[in-house]
């Protein structure tokens, strides 16, 4: 008896204690909110609220491992809450991008000569289109491991978006001389050459592209493009017309905005050729 009084005791203190903790952090003082949540804990280690809200101030304070330990307490605690497996999921949706950030700093404090870290932070940053950090991080990550292709062909597609060709040909050029058989560096490779005119050198890397994947929709729609842009309309025809029959829908909707194609519309062949369901 005297043990469930204490229980319930402690259960009503650890309220009020987390009660505290939701007002202090309501004010934005969020290392006084965790010292009360952390009491609600100690008094009722049962407590999932108190494990929920200490989550979410850690969250805010951006100390994502421990806010991600708190929330998965608060889960254990109570696996069928909705509520829960909501505040977890909101947890990550959005700060998943930011805790592998802070991690792979983290990694890079403790080994500043990590290319791994370097060029996996790069690929971060670039998914949230923070490009002059990701480019700094993919420089980097080539600096200590100039052997891995990698890095170099995640900032030559940075730089591709950018418009800056002639240097994400240098970069994919390296690309290529160390992993032959990359389907993708070629493709891009000759994508970059036919942006910038050069497009004997685009027909040749796209040749060693095909040696890979012929049937590849994306090279033959490029392929396409090459040949309207440099007036070869036969070949131009033929490899939009493989494109076509690969994946129609899409390449309509490509055509639709892509100028590399204005020297073929309107001829007689290519409407004949769009008009085949």
């Amino acid at each position: 008896m005297a043990r469930d009084k204490k229980g319930k005791d402690g259960t009503a203190r650890s309220d009020e204690h987390n009660s505290r903790g939701i007002e202090l952090a309501d004010r934005g003082w969020l290392d006084e909110a965790i010292k009360e949540f952390k009491k609600a804990i100690e008094l009722d280690p049962g407590s999932a609220h108190a494990h929920d809200n200490l989550a979410t101030v850690y969250a805010e304070k951006k100390l994502f491992a421990q806010a991600l330990e708190e929330y998965l307490s608060a889960l254990k605690l109570e696996p069928e809450s909705a509520t829960a497996h909501y505040n977890l999921a909101c947890f990550l949706a959005s700060h998943a991008h930011e805790m592998a950030i802070e991690q792979y700093k983290e990694a890079i404090e403790h080994d500043p000569e990590y290319p791994d870290a370097h060029l996996n932070l790069g690929m971060t940053y670039a998914d949230l289109d923070q490009r002059e950090e990701a480019k700094a991080e993919f420089k980097a990550a080539i600096e200590l491991d100039p052997a891995d292709p990698l890095a170099r062909h995640e900032l030559a597609a940075l730089l591709m978006d950018e418009g800056d060709y002639r240097s994400a040909i240098g970069l994919l050029n390296e690309v290529v001389r160390l992993e032959p058989e990359n389907y993708e560096a070629w493709l891009d490779l000759g994508i970059s050459y036919a942006q910038k005119g050069f497009y004997q050198e685009s027909e040749r890397c796209y040749g060693k592209a095909r040696d890979l994947n012929p049937d590849d929709v994306l090279l033959n729609y490029n392929v396409a493009a090459l040949y309207s842009l440099w007036d070869r309309r036969p070949e131009a025809l033929e490899a939009l017309r493989k494109a076509l029959q690969k994946e129609p829908a899409k390449v309509r909707g490509w055509l639709a905005a892509d100028p590399m194609f204005d020297g073929l519309k309107g001829a007689p062949e290519f409407e004949q050729l769009l008009s085949v369901q």
